[in-house]
This record gives structure tokens, C-alpha cells and sequence, in this order.
């Protein structure tokens, strides 16, 4: 193991921050091409000359507004987390660098057509000047960005790498020469603790809204601050508007003058984990068999700095490769490989086209590329479309095999036999019901009775089970019409909490069922007439929302863990288990125990649910019971609340959001375009800043903005205007 002190490295970082007189020349030049102005709300609104000068002008953009959270975005995805946070982080970089690699961007950087490249080139030109032009700014790591990192980027989606099941601990478990049980449940994967990424997308149809235009509602739920809103616009066609992943070029989630796109992480099977039984020729020579075939194993080594006290020491992996992919773990004697396509210069390009298709028939045409191997889409368009399709990038598989769990790789028939078309994937045009939903959920209840049929198509496709967001959304939806943009949001903010249908009722019963005399009849009398006369909306007054979210959580505690994602999907499922498996005296036990919970904590067991539920903007997420917060009538997705605001609780007695709703917007594409947004907190970083919270109240309260889209609005709310480097 190789080690270096810090102080070694000096001269190298320095020599790495220095620019050449013609880049800087460059960069100047570009800059005198950028305006940007930032609106009454702090939004940038980016004018470029051309695609790539908008580009330069985003990052650059990004970089100022938290340079911090654009290289942390690279690091990780690069597998360098290890050299900031130390030992701890080496198996995630391995995994990293195992599945992104490097020297596979830098080729497809250089096959790029021409236009892409001058995007590329602008991204990390916009990078760099931030840095010469700020050197009180001291980068982690990467002291340089070059074209080629962004290629290892390809997905804006805040879970963009595919798996197929395997996790980080079988990778540590492979080197460490553990070997992992057969079947096995995976703690991270229960109802309590499994992270509720995802997001709600709603498409409106003109025959269900007030002014004959179609509605598009854009609603990721992510770690707060994941993203943030921006305005691009060039003079060679771009328009568009939405939410921004840190580092990335494009407009994730969002809309131009023609149409809208919203996308929920997807949990259709594109990634599959082959065993594979490995041979010896006695040579040291390790090769595995498909069909009567011999192929050799792969070798490399991938060697990972780390940050080791006051110094950087280095750890050598060697990495195997079969036929199927990088080789990621090992159960029972057999190695697991994986077969993947996390990153792709064409799912590059189809993320940055789709921001400049001019309606359903252009963005169909981009969709065609069947390269965005991580989300469903939500469409609508000012002709009137809307659409919805899951998934995109889908390897055409034999249906009989179980591709959620590991599959026989000695044999061609688990194979991938190429891609399904764009019409072969599980997708909706301008459904009879009017109406598209979906909230990470099966599709096979996307539009009510206008839904894809599950029998027309392979389990792979869609094997997401439902949760209560979708109930939810379903029941609203297939009863809203004359729909405006107000009323869009109204149901976007419905905070019914759909898993209270469920587990409710056997509470109740089990509570009658005990004897009169009984003292946990006597000691649960007043809280079950609290929950029997709560209507299962939360609110920031309901008393009875807080004892129900709290006994939840602590009743999803006794639910098995699920053995894969996609079984975790089925929040039904775990609804179900925790009405009927867990037993009457648990269930009674449990609310018992939740009272006596928040008597410790708060004095009394009375407590609304806003004295609970707090919205603090703590750097790092360190919240403190002793400084200003919020209170939040949002409820957790976890239970259907369709708005959805997850929390955590840790040295505290109130909890604290951390992620949810972020930016929400509703759209409607008429003629002129109408917008509404709202973003967690506010668009700035700076503390000092009347953008740090100024969209906060609107955002617990479901009150958005109107947006400045028009060159005439931007200039008439502009607060401030300034060139690339006058910053």
C-alpha cells in the first residue's frame, strides 16, 4: 500500500490549477456572448449566442451558486469520494469504477459529432473560468474539468446507476472472500427504511381542463437542494425551463415553449447479475463457460487514492471481467457479474434533444434513441398530446427467466438478444380517460381504465408493485375535470394518506375486541377517537396525523425486509402485510408505546403534527431542536401523501425533512405558456441571501410562483445582470 503526505502533492495542485493564456482568452470571448439575469426570484434566465454558449453560461452559473455540490456530483460518480472522506468510501468508489469507465468517455468524447463536442468543450470551459476567475476557491480534487467527465454523467436522475440488485457490501464481500447466503432480505430494503426516490408526473388531456390546453405537473421527490431551477435559452432554437442536476447541461425536468417532460425513477429491469461458475486451467488462468464455449476472465488493476489522516494512501483492487460485465460480488461459490448500461454519449444526447423537440412527434423521435436506462417519462405538448412511456432503454430478454434475482450465466439463453422498439415498451398516447399518473408505480394503472394491459407485456418490463402516491393520484384524477393550473396543484398537494385505508381498520378492531375493563383499553380510549374521527389528511394541526405517522413507522418496523427494489416497490403489499400479519396485541402494543414516545419528548401525547414535522435549512443537514424551523403539514409518500415530505430524526425530538417535493411546477401549453414553480427553500446558497428561504412558505403551502419565461417578463422582474466572470 502506497502513501503520500499531503504536503507532496502542493506543487502538482498548483501547476494543475494553471490556465494557458489562450484558454483564458477563450473563455473571455465566450463570456462576452453570455447574459444572464437573475429574476425577482434569484431563477437565472442563461442567454447564449449558441446551444454550447448557454451551456458555458449554466455551469458557470452552477459553479456560483455551489461549485461544491458540482464536484462532489463528479467524485462520486468517478469513484474519488475516497480521497476526501477516507477508507470508508473505497468499496463505493470501487463499485464506481467498476461500472463508469473513464477511458470509455474519453472515446466516445472523441467520436462525438461535432455539435455535441462544442457542448462538451462549453461545459467544462464553464467550469474552468468559474475557477480562474474565483481562486479563493479551493476544489476537493478535480482541479480541471475536462469535456470527457460529463460522459460518465449521462442521466440527470439522482439514482441513474443500475445494479440489478447488488449493493456495495457484495462487492466488499467478494474482496474480503465472504461468501453471501443464497436468499436473503436486505435491511435497507424495508418499508421503514427504504428511501421513497421517485417522484409524481401528471399529464392532463384538453377534454379535462378549463381552457382546452393540456397540463403537464412536474413533482420529483429527492434529496432537498438535489437540483435547482434555471432558464436557457440560444439563439439557435433553445427554450428551455426546469430543474438542473448539479454539474450536468441540461434541463432535467421540464418544459419549452412547446412541450413538457417529467420524469420518475424507473424500476424496469435494465440491469442484469449473471452467476457464473468459474474454472481453473491450473495456469492461473480463470475462464467461464456460455454453452460449450471457454471464455477467458478479464483482469485489470484499479488502484484508488484514499485520505489517510494527514495523508493519501493508495489500495489496488484487481477487477474481473466476464463476458457479461465487471464481476460485483459472490454467493454460494459462484461470482456474479453485471450486465449493465449506466452510461452511454447516446443517452447524452437524447437528455440534452428532448429539451429541443417542438412536440410529441419530435420528442417521440428522441425517445427512439432508447438510451435513458433510468426513468418513465410524463409528456404533454400545446397541440394537445399527452404520453407517457416506462422505461426507454430495454434489452429484449427471454420472459421465462426471473431477471430480479440472479440468473444462470453459462447458458445463452438469460442472454440480452439486442433492444425492444419504442413501440414494444410498455407506453400511453393520449389515453381515453384523459389523464396520465405516475408515482414510481406499476403502469398498469397509469390512465384508469385507458391503463396498459399487464398481460401484453414481459414481467422486465414493469415489475414495480403499487403505492399509496398512485391511490392516490387515481382517486383525484378520475374525477377532476375543467382542470386549471391552480386546481393541478391543489391535487399535486393532497396530503390523504392512502395507507391509513389499510391499516387503520384492524386497529379499530382489535381495540374493540378488548374486554371493557381492560387497562390498555382504557389507556388507548382517547387516541383511537382521535384517529377514528381524523379524516387521514395530514396537516400541521392534527394531532391525530402525528400518533398515526409515528405508530406507522413503528409497525413498518415489523415488516420483512424485501429481497430486491423492485419487491420494495410494492408499498400495497407491505400495507396489506401490516394490516393482516402483525398481530392484534403488537399493533395495540405499539400505539401504546408511541404515546408514551412523544410524552417523553414533547410533555404530553397530544402533539399536532407541525410541532413534529419541521422544514430547517441546516447546512449538512446537522438540525438543532434549538434553532428557527418551520412547522409542515406535509405527510411522507411512504403513506400516500402525494406532496411528500420524508424526514429524520437523529439527536432530536422533532423531525427534519430532507427530502421530498423539490421543484414543482405546472405547466399549461397553449398559445403563450403559463408556469407555476416552486423550489425548496429558495434558489440561493448564501444564508445572507433573501433568496435562501423567500419560496419556503410557498412551498409547504402549495403556492407557487408565476415564472418569468418571456424575454419581456425576465426584463421586467430582472434584478440582476451580469456576464460569465463579472461574478
Amino acid at each position: 500500500m502506497k502513501q503520500y503526505f499531503f504536503l507532496l502533492l502542493l506543487p502538482f495542485a498548483s501547476f494543475a490549477q494553471n490556465f494557458t493564456p489562450q484558454e483564458i482568452a477563450r473563455w473571455q470571448a465566450t463570456a462576452k456572448r453570455v447574459t444572464v439575469i437573475e429574476d425577482n426570484w434569484g431563477i437565472p434566465h442563461i442567454y447564449g449566442k449558441t446551444d454550447a454558449d448557454a451551456v458555458f453560461g449554466l455551469l458557470y452559473v452552477q459553479c456560483l451558486q455551489n461549485f461544491y455540490r458540482v464536484e462532489r456530483n463528479y467524485l462520486e460518480i468517478m469513484g474519488r469520494l475516497s480521497e476526501i472522506e477516507g477508507e470508508k468510501r473505497l468499496y463505493e468508489d470501487l463499485q464506481m469504477r467498476l461500472i463508469y469507465d473513464s477511458a470509455a468517455a474519453k472515446k466516445d468524447y472523441e467520436k462525438s459529432p461535432q455539435w455535441f463536442k462544442h457542448l462538451l468543450d462549453a461545459f467544462a470551459d464553464g467550469v474552468n473560468y468559474y475557477l480562474y476567475k474565483h481562486p479563493e476557491v479551493k476544489p476537493l480534487a478535480l482541479k480541471r474539468f475536462e469535456p470527457w467527465f460529463h460522459l460518465l454523467y449521462t442521466d440527470g436522475s439522482i439514482a441513474p446507476t443500475q445494479t440489478g440488485g447488488l449493493t456495495v457490501k457484495d462487492l466488499q464481500n467478494f474482496y474480503e472472500a465472504k461468501d453471501g447466503p443464497t436468499s436473503y432480505s436486505r435491511t435497507e430494503l424495508s418499508i421503514s427504511n427504504f428511501t421513497n426516490y421517485g417522484s409524481n408526473g401528471f399529464a392532463i388531456a384538453p377534454s379535462k381542463t378549463a381552457s382546452h390546453n393540456a397540463i403537464l405537473y412536474i413533482n420529483p421527490h429527492v434529496t432537498f437542494y438535489f437540483r435547482t431551477e434555471a432558464h436557457m435559452v440560444s439563439e439557435e432554437g433553445l427554450n428551455a425551463y426546469g430543474a438542473v442536476t448539479w454539474g450536468q447541461f441540461f434541463i432535467y425536468q421540464g418544459f419549452n415553449e412547446y412541450c413538457g417532460w417529467m420524469h420518475t425513477s424507473s424500476y424496469a429491469d435494465v440491469a442484469d447479475v449473471y452467476e457464473e461458475e468459474i474454472h481453473d486451467d491450473g495456469n492461473e488462468h480463470r475462464y467461464t463457460r456460455l454453452n460449450d464455449d471457454r471464455h477467458e476472465i478479464g483482469k485489470r488493476q484499479i488502484i484508488i487514492a484514499y485520505k489517510n489522516a494527514d495523508r493519501i494512501s493508495e489500495k489496488t483492487f484487481p477487477a474481473y471481467y466476464t463476458l457479461h460485465g465487471p464481476v460485483m460480488g459472490k454467493r454460494n461459490g459462484k461470482w456474479l457479474s453485471l450486465k449493465e448500461n449506466n452510461r452511454s454519449l447516446s443517452a447524452l444526447m437524447q437528455s440534452w434533444l428532448r429539451t429541443k423537440a417542438k412536440g410529441f412527434e419530435e420528442f417521440k423521435k428522441v425517445m427512439e434513441m432508447r438510451s435513458n436506462n433510468s426513468n418513465n417519462t410524463v409528456f404533454a405538448d400545446n397541440k394537445g398530446n399527452i404520453a407517457y412511456w416506462h422505461g426507454n432503454f430495454m434489452p429484449r430478454r427471454n420472459p421465462k427467466f426471473d431477471y430480479s434475482l440472479p440468473v444462470d450465466g453459462s447458458t445463452s439463453e438469460t442472454g440480452w438478444k439486442g433492444l425492444h422498439t419504442l413501440n414494444e415498451t410498455i407506453h400511453l398516447y393520449n389515453p381515453k380517460s384523459g389523464w396520465i399518473q405516475n408515482c414510481n408505480s406499476t403502469p398498469f394503472t397509469a390512465a384508469g381504465e385507458s391503463s396498459p394491459k399487464k398481460q401484453d407485456y414481459p414481467t422486465y418490463m414493469a415489475p414495480e408493485g403499487q403505492n399509496g402516491r398512485a391511490l392516490n393520484a387515481i382517486r383525484l384524477l378520475s374525477r377532476a375535470n375543467n382542470t386549471t393550473l391552480d386546481k393541478i396543484i391543489e391535487i399535486g398537494y393532497d396530503k390523504y394518506l392512502s395507507a391509513f385505508d389499510f391499516i387503520l381498520p384492524p386497529l379499530f378492531k382489535a381495540y374493540n375486541d378488548l374486554l371493557q375493563n381492560d387497562s390498555l383499553k382504557i389507556y388507548l380510549e382517547q387516541p383511537i377517537h382521535y384517529l377514528q374521527v381524523w379524516d387521514k389528511n395530514a396537516s400541521a394541526s392534527s394531532i391525530a396525523a402525528t400518533l398515526a405517522i409515528e405508530w406507522a413507522y413503528k409497525l413498518s418496523a415489523k415488516v420483512p425486509p424485501a429481497r430486491t427494489p423492485e419487491a420494495a416497490t410494492n408499498f400495497v403489499g407491505n400495507y396489506q402485510y401490516m394490516a393482516d400479519k402483525i398481530s392484534a396485541k403488537e399493533k395495540l402494543d405499539l400505539l401504546a408505546e408511541t404515546m408514551k414516545e412523544l410524552q417523553r419528548n414533547f410533555g404530553t401525547w397530544q402533539v399536532a403534527w407541525g410541532d413534529v414535522n419541521r422544514y430547517q435549512r441546516a447546512a449538512n443537514n446537522n438540525f438543532s431542536d434549538a434553532q428557527n424551523s418551520l412547522p409542515v403539514g406535509l405527510g411522507p409518500g411512504t403513506w400516500g401523501s402525494l406532496p411528500s415530505f420524508a424526514t429524520r430524526r437523529v439527536d432530536t425530538k422533532k423531525r427534519y425533512g430532507i427530502s421530498g417535493n423539490s421543484f414543482v411546477a405546472a405547466v399549461e401549453f397553449g398559445k403563450h405558456l403559463k408556469a407555476k414553480t416552486v423550489l425548496t427553500g429558495g434558489e440561493s446558497f448564501d444564508p445572507a441571501s433573501k433568496h435562501f428561504s423567500d419560496q419556503a412558505e410557498g412551498y409547504l403551502e402549495g403556492k407557487f410562483k408565476d415564472i418569468n419565461f418571456y424575454k419581456e417578463d425576465v426584463l421586467k422582474n430582472a434584478e440582476r445582470t451580469y456576464h460569465p466572470g463579472e461574478r
